[in-house]
């Protein structure tokens, strides 16, 4: 594939979190691209998973923990990567309120190991700190938030991603500022991401997909709660033409919004419907037992990432949806792994659209 101006054919890319669901998405397409792919992360914490089921032989696979900064330090000294993708976190809002330690030692002090191993790891230029649209504080304007709104959160995770926010802004100004430095950092927030391969907990696609395998309705907590749903290679086309531009030009550090058009802003019962049409076993009811705050409805403002990257979603809902129900499918029904379909697909359709990132 040449795409992204040939940026990340035969460069060393390190991915933290490379066996979770977007990180091994992106590692597939990295490989595609030709780059030379390390990944740092835990083990996979489900079973399967879509790490698991690519078999990605060729991407150097280290199991370590970011809280083990001597650990962290090695490998990018070892590997000696020029461009990484930040993707390692401790991702869900429930999980947050049962164990915050571990999401803000993970997500906050695990970030800082990370830079403080790229202080001294010359080769790194690049690095894209992935966090999420649920960095922000209060109510957002008619368009949705943008990268200039208040940060914040309510809950553990997202506190720990607005804390993430910070401390990349605070590393960016007080120690990759320098006239003599070459590290370029970004942050790129983006919405709920679904697609083939996350069996995650507590997520809404894979929970429909684990009740509908078992013939059960899923008890769903927010019914009518909004959010801007995307497949997994929207973002990822965004952190990969992020990191392209930050490769050539140091004016693109600083936050960026990843998010789909208002179309793909439904409620969870509108996707559940929409995903049912494919997949008549999907069935949910609401379950009105007491649970944690969430928002009730977010939105992203991607006008910059417009305007500034020439950057675009490319799949609007229905075709998210009847691609992430028919990967399930295959896979449950046959073994099929469509991950490398969808990307090759995904591709086409950029081209056709005639972005800049895809010719």
């Amino acid at each position: 594939m040449n795409l992204f101006g040939s940026v990340y054919a035969g460069r060393r890319v390190l991915i933290t979190g490379h066996t979770g669901f977007k990180g091994s998405w992106l590692a597939l397409w990295l490989r595609e691209l030709g780059a030379q792919v390390a990944g740092l992360a835990l083990a996979p914490d489900t079973l399967p998973s879509h790490w698991s089921v690519l078999n990605l032989g060729d991407v150097a696979d280290h199991r370590v923990d970011l809280r083990d900064a001597p650990a962290i330090c090695k490998i990018l000294h070892d590997y000696r990567p020029e461009i990484v993708f930040h993707l390692a976190a401790q991702p869900l809002v429930r999980r947050s309120y049962r164990d915050p330690i571990t999401t803000f030692a993970s997500n906050v002090m695990g970030l800082v190991n990370l830079f403080e191993a790229v202080r001294t790891c010359p080769s790194v230029r690049v690095l894209v700190n992935a966090t999420t649209d649920k960095v922000y504080a209060g109510h957002f304007g008619a368009a949705g938030y943008r990268e200039t709104d208040p940060l914040g959160g309510h809950d553990p995770y997202s506190s720990s991603k607005a804390c993430a926010e910070l401390v990349s802004d605070c590393y960016r100004k007080s120690f990759f500022n320098a006239p003599d430095s070459t590290v370029r950092i970004a942050t790129a927030r983006a919405g709920n991401v679904i697609g083939g391969g996350d069996w995650a907990e507590d997520r809404l696609v894979p929970d429909l997909v684990r009740a509908a395998i078992s013939r059960q309705a899923l008890k769903v907590r927010n019914p009518d709660a909004v959010r801007p749903w995307q497949h997994v290679l929207e973002p990822l086309s965004g952190y990969l033409r992020l990191g392209q531009c930050l490769w050539r030009d140091s004016s693109f550090v600083g936050a960026w919004n990843f998010g789909p058009g208002p179309a793909s802003e439904i409620s969870v019962r509108q996707l559940t419907r929409q995903l049912g049409s494919h997949w008549r076993a999907l069935h949910i009811e609401a379950d009105d037992a007491p649970h944690p705050h969430e928002a009730t409805t977010l939105r992203l403002d991607a006008s910059k990432a417009a305007t500034q990257l020439a950057w675009q979603p490319i799949w609007n809902i229905q075709t998210t949806l009847a691609r992430t129900a028919a990967w399930y499918l295959d896979f449950h029904e046959s073994g099929q792994i469509g991950s490398t379909g969808d990307l090759i697909a995904y591709v086409a359709d950029a081209r056709q659209l005639g972005l800049e990132w895809a010719v």
